[in-house]
């Protein structure tokens, strides 16, 4: 493969990318979470949550695939396994299933994570003008900061 020569050294591309590596761990992990709980959801509110799940791990599942091809646009291979994504994660995996509010608050929670993880790595872009990946991630924290205020409102 040719030399990348995008204006941005190695060295901060590879910084940039290693934050990258952990908001798409947190966003994977997350998208799991959160369709493991769109899958067993139950009580007077399934339908409502069943729905918003399926809304927020759809929107996920494109979120995935644009982290990891920004990863590669630097030059870098993308985390790809389970093992790989539970050591990057700042977003902790549930076992069971809990009730429906507490998927809410798990959910909330989890999406406030994404956004303080998306905080770290934007100033990183930000440092070595990579406008790409802090557009990227600006976009990212508005999504999760949105998502965690309508399952903050749902409580």
């Amino acid at each position: 493969m040719s030399q990348i020569d995008i204006g941005i050294s190695e060295g901060s591309r590879q910084e940039i990318a290693q934050g990258l590596k952990k908001l798409l761990a947190d966003s994977y992990t997350l998208y799991l979470q959160t369709h493991n709980f769109h899958w067993n959801v139950t009580g007077p509110q399934f339908r409502e949550l069943h729905l918003m799940f399926e809304e927020h791990y759809t929107e996920l599942a494109i979120a995935v695939d644009d982290i990891a091809e920004r990863i590669r646009t630097l030059g870098f291979t993308a985390p790809g396994t389970y093992r790989a994504f539970a050591e990057l994660s700042s977003v902790k995996e549930i076992d069971g299933v809990p009730e429906a509010k507490e998927m809410v608050t798990i959910l909330m929670q989890a999406h406030e994570t994404v956004v303080r993880t998306s905080r770290e790595v934007l100033k990183i872009a930000q440092e070595a003008d990579d406008e790409s990946s802090a557009s990227l991630i600006g976009d990212r924290m508005r999504v999760h900061e949105k998502t965690a205020w309508m399952l903050r409102a749902t409580l």
